[in-house]
């Protein structure tokens, strides 16, 4: 019998020592390692067992040269809703394994449910496994979606192995685990959600992912800090990363793809959340705009670019006098340190003294923005609130703004600039490079009035 070995594991990012700290070394969590055992190499398990008995091909693979491997065009099972299908790239592939992570509550298990039967339709039977819930609960939400589906089962176990068995039965064309930290493999001696248990549950779903063209998503748990939770080769297994954001305090949901080998990444879809589900908004632009206040002070509109997809966000800034010792710097929608370093090129390059002002800036509707091409539409709202002089209704902005205080240009300012001419907008202040480039190219085809400036005392000046 094998002599059984312990480790101490990082239940935040996974870190492993041979001893216990206080303080995780790997993401300085207190607290947070715990012991788990590790099963030696080559022991005898169930595990092992049910993957000899799969039908795991014992064929040693062979080099092949890159000239006669054939390429096939992956077929793609649509959701049955375009956002979904836009974020994993055009549909389903068929044995990939997609990790969901977000908030509890924010609607992980409701997109998985709406696009089930969608999937399953007409292809054969689907399965939802249920670590969380049991099926009545489940059967109670079914009905709240209007879903009722007969290739539709439902099944409440959290032992891997029974889920194997099961899956073998049935055979089905996809897979819904929720959610992976309530599913132990019997291979390992540590409670269900630890980081070893994440690992192997994760690990043996790729295998039968790979092996019998079963489509797996995975629904994780996501930790204080909003990564998913377990070891962090968990989103290096899966073939699809996509988070959700957005607070249950607001209706719109956004779908993010971070990583996705069978499709383009950081690419965005919005839902909206009803009384029946989610529902896909197809004008993102519009409805952020919808309630834009007229003539206001430090309110700008941004043209951001996330994935392959153009918006049109109201980006806002509110600059008041400071009655602290220190001025209070805060952001929702945009990363602080990124405002704190334009409000620095402000008050150098532009001579706006900032350093006894409260500079509060917000992306309206909950959204959350990382370009660099909001750099200028910061400067803006922030300027005009500053000056308390409004900008004009009908202009956008975008733009990268380096620390000389030059106007650098960006990617795709084409797409935006199309985006800004459907919702009837008629100026555009953009970097001088791209301003050039797109005159020569397009040669008069834009029916908006195109501005071009190089540094951010001409962009101020202009606005």
């Amino acid at each position: 019998m094998a002599k059984i070995k312990t480790a101490f594991f990082c239940q935040e990012c996974g870190h492993r020592s041979p001893k216990w700290l206080g303080k995780c070394p790997g993401c300085d969590a207190w607290s947070s390692l715990v012991e788990e055992s590790i099963t030696p190499a080559g022991a005898e398990t169930d595990t092992n067992r049910w993957v000899a008995a799969g039908g795991a091909s014992t064929v040693a693979p062979k080099p092949t040269p890159l000239s006669e491997i054939n390429v096939e065009t992956e077929p793609r099972t649509p959701t049955g809703s375009k956002e979904f299908d836009r974020v994993l790239g055009g549909g389903v592939v068929a044995g990939s394994v997609i990790l969901i992570g977000g908030d509890p509550g924010i609607g992980k298990s409701t997109l998985i449910l709406q696009s089930l039967h969608h999937i399953g339709e007409g292809r054969g039977t689907v399965l939802y496994v249920s670590g969380e819930e049991s099926p009545g609960q489940i059967r109670l939400r079914a009905d709240r979606l209007k879903i009722a589906s007969d290739n539709l089962y439902i099944l409440a176990e959290t032992a891997f192995e029974e889920i194997m068995t099961h899956a073998e039965k049935l055979k089905p064309v996809a897979i819904v685990v929720d959610s992976i930290q309530t599913v132990y493999t019997r291979r390992m001696t540590a409670a269900p959600g630890s980081v070893s248990q994440i690992r192997e549950v994760a690990a043996q779903l790729m295998f039968y992912a790979k092996r019998s063209g079963v489509a797996v998503f995975i629904i994780g748990h996501v930790t204080k800090e909003g990564a998913i939770a377990g070891p962090r080769v968990l989103e290096h297994i899966v073939d699809t990363v996509l988070y959700f954001e957005g607070g249950k305090d607001h209706a719109y949901r956004l779908l993010r793809g971070v990583k996705n080998r069978f499709g383009p990444v950081h690419e965005l879809g919005i839902f909206e959340m009803k009384g029946l589900g989610l529902v896909e908004v197809e004008n993102p632009s519009g409805l952020f705009l919808s309630e834009r206040p007229k003539d206001a002070a430090g309110s700008v509109v941004v043209a951001t670019q996330e994935g392959t997809r153009p918006m049109l966000v109201e980006l806002q800034a509110l600059v008041s006098q400071s009655y602290l010792g220190s001025a209070r710097r805060m952001c929702l929608g945009v990363d602080s340190n990124r405002v704190s370093l334009l409000l620095a090129i402000l008050e150098k390059r532009a001579g706006l003294q900032l350093g006894d002002q409260d500079v509060f800036v917000n992306v309206v509707s909950g959204i959350q923005i990382n370009e660099p091409a909001i750099d200028l539409g910061i400067i803006a709202a922030v300027a005009s609130s500053f000056r308390d002089r409004p900008i004009h209704p009908k202009m956008i902005v975008f733009g990268e703004v380096g620390l000389a205080g030059e106007i650098r240009g960006i990617q795709n300012a084409e797409q935006r600039i199309r985006e800004a001419e459907k919702l009837g907008f008629k100026r555009c202040l953009l970097p001088l490079r791209n301003e050039e480039l797109l005159r020569k190219e397009s040669k008069g085809k834009f029916k908006m009035e195109l501005v071009g400036v190089s540094q951010i005392g001409e962009a101020l000046e202009v606005l």
